[in-house]
């Protein structure tokens, strides 16, 4: 991703396996975070970088899903919301714990994406890859890729046969599973201002590659795979020039990285 940047400014690894590339963009500074997989390592990066950055941030998930609506493997899919799916602990305990519940699974309610910058990677995803390839919708966010996500498996009791379903029957709109969108939503919803009131200071969206199409069992090949995440990562990139169209509002450049060079 990090070769479409005009100018690289500066790199860091950190050791809890974040690689960070931040770089200039048609005049726009952007980072480009790899921050690995789940629930905890999207509150690592957004609590952490909200500490960090002064500012309003927009934050655009760039990853990959399964589908389990109407895209098949190689499309994109971009997020209008994303909900939570929790294993329910309490469920498979013994029937005589007190606290059982009649439910396997937790399902939260969506938190949404924001709307603008939303629009503007839907409009600049069906630029590079074709309209007919890009599908919206609410994503689910897995508390786990096994069990939270439906597949099925004989080493461990997950009761989750129906779970795909059940997801349905709760939320037509789901599209895809995958394990960050609803974090990263989340907080972006309670984000506060400087003296912790209202705006949200952070506003956020989600693009997937749908690597697997969960209803028919086809996937993505490793060409296509590396084919999409060219064409992806520059409309990202274009879809945050054409939401922040001047530098009014963004951090000065005096003192700071984006006066630096690597």
């Amino acid at each position: 991703m990090a070769k479409f940047l005009d100018k690289v400014l500066f790199e860091r690894s950190s050791h809890r396996g974040f690689l960070t590339i931040t770089g200039i963009y048609h005049g726009l500074p952007v980072s480009i975070v790899a921050i690995g997989m789940g629930l905890s390592m999207m509150d690592f990066f957004v609590r952490e970088t909200r500490m960090v950055v002064d500012g309003p941030l927009s934050i655009v998930r760039f990853g990959s899903c399964g589908s389990i609506g109407e895209a098949k493997a190689g499309d994109v899919i971009v997020a209008r919301s994303a909900f939570g799916i929790s294993r329910n602990f309490d469920y498979f305990r013994t029937p005589s714990d007190t606290h059982i519940s009649d439910k396997p699974y937790i399902l939260w309610r969506p938190s949404p994406a924001d709307s603008q910058l939303t629009e503007c990677v839907k409009s600049e995803m069906g630029k590079s890859v074709g309209d007919d390839h890009v599908f919206e919708g609410d994503v689910g966010n897995a508390d786990s890729f096994y069990g939270s996500q439906g597949r099925i498996g004989t080493d461990f009791y997950d009761d989750n046969e129906h779970l795909i379903e059940h997801i349905h029957e709760t939320y037509p709109g789901a599209t895809a599973l995958e394990m960050e969108s609803h974090m990263l939503f989340h907080l972006a919803e309670v984000s506060t201002g400087a003296d912790n009131s209202s705006p949200k200071s952070i506003r956020a969206a989600c693009a997937l590659m749908v690597f697997a199409d969960r209803t028919g069992n086809s996937f993505i090949s490793p060409e296509r795979s590396s084919q999409l995440t060219n064409t992806c990562a520059k409309a990202l990139f274009d879809s945050l020039v054409a939401d922040m169209p001047s530098q009014e509002g963004l951090h000065p450049t005096e003192g700071s990285v984006w006066a630096g060079e690597l």
